[in-house]
């Protein structure tokens, strides 16, 4: 008996059966290739799918989003507007009466701009700031140079953003 049939006891030969394993056959390792291309496809595919829609959903999103972003604010614009309609269907020539309904229409106005944070620019006296003023002109005056002395139209700022810069008259340098 050879030295190595001797050191063979029971539990190595079932050691040594376990060890042997078929190989599958070519056809089998092609099919379950075939099988994970076609899974790892299937994923590639529902994840493009899922990109796509979610691209879709967030261009919907932003062109709802800046179709009715003023839609608060017309709103409540549109109570401004039926009282100035209101103001120029009245058959009576009292001038008191038209201006005090003016004056409703303009607090109500205000109050719009002032719910939105639309704040007037009115500079009078200010130093000249090119990023709220527009200046049509200097003149000379007794104020500091570069300093406003006449407002010709308000200006207006949304949230700390210039929607209109004042137009202004500025103070000239002495000479």
């Amino acid at each position: 008996m050879s030295e190595q049939e001797q050191n063979t006891t029971p539990e190595t030969a079932a050691e040594n059966k376990h060890e042997v394993e078929v190989m599958p056959s070519m056809e089998e390792l092609l099919k379950e290739a075939e099988r994970q291309a076609k899974e790892h496809y299937d994923a590639w595919m529902y994840a493009k799918a899922e990109a796509e829609n979610i691209r879709r959903r967030a261009h919907d999103d932003t062109d709802k989003a800046r179709k009715f972003a003023l839609e608060k604010f017309s709103g409540e614009l549109l109570a401004v507007k039926d009282s100035l309609e209101a103001a120029l269907s009245v058959e009576t020539t009292d001038v008191a009466g038209y201006r005090n309904g003016v004056e409703l229409t303009q607090k109500q106005l205000a109050s719009v701009f002032e719910k939105f944070n639309i704040t007037e620019v009115h500079p009078m006296g200010e130093k000249f700031d090119p990023h709220k003023h527009q200046a049509i002109s200097m003149v000379e005056a007794d104020a500091e140079p570069n300093t406003v002395v006449q407002v010709l139209q308000k200006g207006y700022t949304l949230h700390e953003r210039v929607l209109r810069p004042a137009l202004v008259m500025v103070a000239k340098p002495k000479a």
